[in-house]
């Protein structure tokens, strides 16, 4: 690539440097989000600078600008002088809207921006940039830290929400008695379940912590008269204490390394009795590149992990025909995720 032509930035020149300047994007989102802007909105309706700039603390000088970026983003709509959430900002950004991810920005906010910074670290060493990564107990600390288990249960329901209208349209749900969401957390994913198909009864196995979230949920929900909690550790219970109809593992796999997956796929298809179905799904990563998101989610886990990573499917099928499974399926899952189907 020429960058100048006789003194003038060509275009594919300006394309890099936009790209290079990429982060600032990402973060105008996530300081918005942090200041609680899109919620102050939605309280407020359309407002303007200075009665917007003293309710969520925006200096005088940073105020227009900010904001024009929200604008140009796509995430404030602005007429008249007074601004307002755009739609996909109302649906996405606002507590209660249909597809609300506030718990996973402030993740990408507090966890992934500041890991993302170390890049050059972790792709020379092969090391997470995370401090907990590497503590084995941190992650049990923060479950009994009210606040962060907090923000914790937000990004996973952040996470799993988005799937959960995919999942129920990509299985035949309407034979199945019971299921069982390996790594659940407190039940967001069943519960969704659970609300579409009245006949459905769920359980959650996850650590022993995450019981009375999942017993809080599922009673908001509506739906704790069909849903039970099992406590353990998955590496540590020989065998699963709980058997369905069909078993879920979903976002799991890519925390660990290939040699736990296939230990974990192998228990997991343990506990899938006879007639049903592993179901298990991750951003899983094509043969060749061709899914920038994809990879980047796979970085992610190079950034926060000891060993994790996004797979490919054909690695997910051998675990699984290592498992003893014969019928293995795959198919989309929405826009990001892939399914995969292990029948027994």
């Amino acid at each position: 690539m020429n960058p100048t032509t006789g003194g003038t930035p060509t275009a594919s020149a300006t394309d890099v440097k936009r790209l290079s300047n990429a982060f600032c994007h990402a973060k105008l989102l996530l300081t918005a989000g942090e200041l609680g802007l899109f919620e102050d909105l939605q309280r407020h309706g359309p407002s303007g600078q200075e009665e917007l700039s003293a309710r969520v603390g925006l200096h005088p000088r940073a105020a227009r600008d900010f904001l024009h970026g929200l604008v140009l983003l796509g995430l404030l709509d602005q007429e008249d002088g007074r601004y307002r959430n755009s739609p996909v900002a109302s649906a996405t950004l606002v507590p209660g809207g249909p597809d609300h991810i506030g718990g996973f920005l402030h993740r990408a906010n507090h966890m992934l921006y500041p890991a993302w910074g170390k890049l050059t670290d972790a792709v020379t060493t092969g090391r997470p940039q995370t401090a907990g990564a590497q503590d084995t107990g941190a992650f049990l600390r923060m479950l009994n830290d009210p606040a962060q288990r907090t923000q914790y249960l937000k990004m996973m329901d952040s996470a799993n929400g988005l799937v959960a209208p995919h999942l129920a349209e990509a299985y035949d749900w309407g034979s199945v008695g019971e299921v069982l969401d390996v790594g659940g957390c407190r039940g967001n994913l069943v519960s969704q379940l659970m609300l579409r198909f009245p006949d459905l009864h769920a359980a959650v196995y996850d650590l022993a912590p995450l019981a009375d979230a999942f017993a809080e949920h599922t009673e908001r929900l509506g739906v704790a008269g069909r849903a039970a909690f099992h406590g353990g550790d998955f590496f540590r219970a020989e065998p699963l204490p709980v058997t369905a109809d069909v078993v879920v593992m979903g976002h799991v796999l890519h925390n660990w390394s290939p040699e736990q997956r296939a230990y974990l796929v192998k228990k997991a298809y343990a506990a899938v009795r006879p007639g049903g179905a592993l179901l298990i799904y991750d951003a899983v990563l094509p043969e060749e590149p061709a899914d920038l998101a994809r990879t980047l989610v796979s970085l992610n886990m190079l950034l926060v992990t000891e060993g994790g990573s996004e797979y490919t499917a054909a690695e997910c099928h051998q675990w699984l025909s290592d498992a003893g499974c014969q019928d293995i399926s795959t198919r989309p899952l929405g826009p990001t995720d892939t399914l995969i189907i292990g029948r027994r």
